[in-house]
């Protein structure tokens, strides 16, 4: 799977682009530098639903690893 493909995936599932997941991440305090991918894995899985490479998905954009297009 592509990771447009994945990202394509979780908007389907959720409603929620990049930009939504990451004003959310934010309100939690979950951008700061030293923020852990676990932490943000599990609250993606816990509130929304999403496997863990879905989350991965948006933890690498939260990080700029990955663009959203």
């Amino acid at each position: 799977m592509s990771f447009q493909a994945y990202i394509d995936n979780i908007k389907a599932k959720t409603g929620k682009t990049p930009e939504d997941f990451k004003a959310l991440a934010q309100e939690k305090g979950l951008l700061n530098p030293l923020a852990k991918a676990g932490k943000i894995v599990e609250w993606l899985k816990e509130d929304f639903g999403l496997g863990h490479g879905h989350s991965m998905a948006i933890y690498a954009i939260f990080k700029g690893h990955k663009e959203d297009k």
